[in-house]
């Protein structure tokens, strides 16, 4: 037997249902995000002066919280590979409390702009930036649910090095999450 008939056959870990949606929330944002910017070339000064009043330290916060719940999401699945049910659920556990931070964070600069009295309807970049922070939120949430459901089975020991297609279809998901805040964190917050 040669080297290469004795390596595993590659695939793509989780369901091929969750990667098509993933790409499908993938062309969604992509298309956000080059409005954002068409728009954006069109008003420059406006864009800039409202994007200063951001909290860039919240964001930066929330993008460190969101890279350590999926570093925690990923070592929750190697840990189930290595039959460390523990482990795992530990990991998922700090993977929700990060989840979590992140959901405060993002409601107390949502709640702060409001108390200031900027809305949707105040211009051009605060539309924008509630919609795909928002957006952003409401997939933050779902992955949060999902999360909590792996949680549990992997808690009561339904995931072992045999049968992980669930936690990794969930991490995914969580991963999306996650690149999606990468590139929203940046264009929205730094950019100028």
């Amino acid at each position: 037997m040669t080297a290469a008939t004795d390596r595993a056959p590659l695939r793509l870990p989780g369901d091929l249902v969750i990667w098509l949606l993933i790409l499908a929330e993938l062309l969604t944002f992509g298309i956000f995000f080059l409005t954002y910017a068409f728009k954006r070339i069109g008003q420059v000064a406006l864009f800039n002066s409202s994007q200063a009043t951001l909290d860039l330290h919240s964001g930066c916060i929330n993008t460190l919280l969101l890279i350590s719940s999926s570093w925690a999401v990923a070592r929750s699945v190697n840990s189930v590979r290595r039959n460390r049910t523990t482990s795992a659920t530990r990991w998922l556990s700090l993977a929700l409390t990060c989840g979590a931070g992140f959901l405060v964070l993002k409601s107390l600069e949502y709640l702060a702009k409001l108390r200031a009295g900027i809305d949707v309807s105040t211009n051009d970049f605060y539309l924008f930036y509630f919609m795909l922070t928002g957006f952003h939120f409401l997939h933050v949430v779902v992955g949060m649910v999902i999360l909590s459901i792996l949680w549990f089975f992997t808690r009561r020991g339904q995931y072992g090095r045999d049968n992980c297609h669930a936690l990794e279809t969930g991490a995914a998901f969580w991963h999306l999450v996650d690149l999606l805040w990468i590139i929203l964190f940046p264009l929205v917050y730094v950019m100028r």
